[in-house]
């Protein structure tokens, strides 16, 4: 009996259509930095997903969003009977799904930095979160600089010169670009914003970041939105 073996390209096309059927909960481009971390890492690395945009901060946000989760929080990702609401989650439960994308840096001990300083995005930086919101469009140089602001922008450039300095200067934070590039890319919004003055390796990794197709086109689709938050539009003096 004659087999055919099918194309390696094919067969991971087939294997991620018999994988699809995902659905990523999110809010405003605009706004919304953990919908953005979760939305870029699938659409760099390929994964097919039904995109469901909820506005946020609107008298029926949270019945929209409770449609999908309990916990009332963007994103969520719903794969069939599996629903995982939190954003590092999704990435990760994402990296087991498809191991062959290799979203998590191939080496075991950047492996663990990344996963590292993403914990770390995840869980801290509170001072720059409330100083220096993520508004794409908008254009705010110079605002947010507390103390404590610019203490996490400290912090966030010695986590970038430590990845580069391994990485290499013109490449993503451990060479190609991962989930850890994903989660830092709402950072990288708010650089632009504010016009946050950079070393020019720094400076160069925020324009690549800007630069890579997936984040292009979250920018592109928050250049688009009509939906206005008016508090987080102006900058109060």
């Amino acid at each position: 009996m004659q087999t055919t073996e099918l194309d390696p390209a094919l067969s991971q096309a087939l294997g991620d259509a018999q994988r699809a059927g995902l659905k990523l909960v999110i809010g405003n481009k605009n706004y919304s930095t953990w919908s953005m971390r979760a939305w870029v890492a699938m659409t760099a690395f390929n994964i097919p997903f039904e995109e469901v945009n909820i506005s946020l901060k609107q008298p029926e946000t949270s019945s929209q969003i409770l449609q999908y989760s309990t916990s009332g929080r963007v994103p969520v990702l719903v794969a069939g009977e599996t629903v995982v609401w939190d954003s590092l989650a999704i990435c990760e439960y994402l990296a087991e799904q498809f191991p062959e994308k290799n979203m998590w840096p191939q080496d075991v001990d950047d492996r663990a930095m990344a996963r590292s300083i993403c914990a770390e995005m995840h869980s801290g930086f509170g001072a720059l979160r409330s100083a220096m919101w993520m508004n794409i469009r908008a254009s705010f140089p110079g605002k947010g600089r507390t103390p404590e602001a610019q203490a996490d922008i400290g912090r966030i450039g010695e986590i970038w010169e430590d990845c580069l300095a391994k990485s290499g200067p013109h490449d993503f934070l451990f060479g190609d670009f991962t989930i850890a590039d994903a989660y830092f890319a709402p950072v990288v919004m708010r650089f632009r914003t504010y016009a946050v003055s950079l070393a020019p390796v720094l400076q160069s990794y925020v324009d690549r970041v800007a630069a890579h197709p997936a984040v292009e086109k979250w920018i592109a689709g928050a250049l688009r939105e009509t939906a206005r938050l008016p508090a987080l539009d102006v900058y109060p003096e």
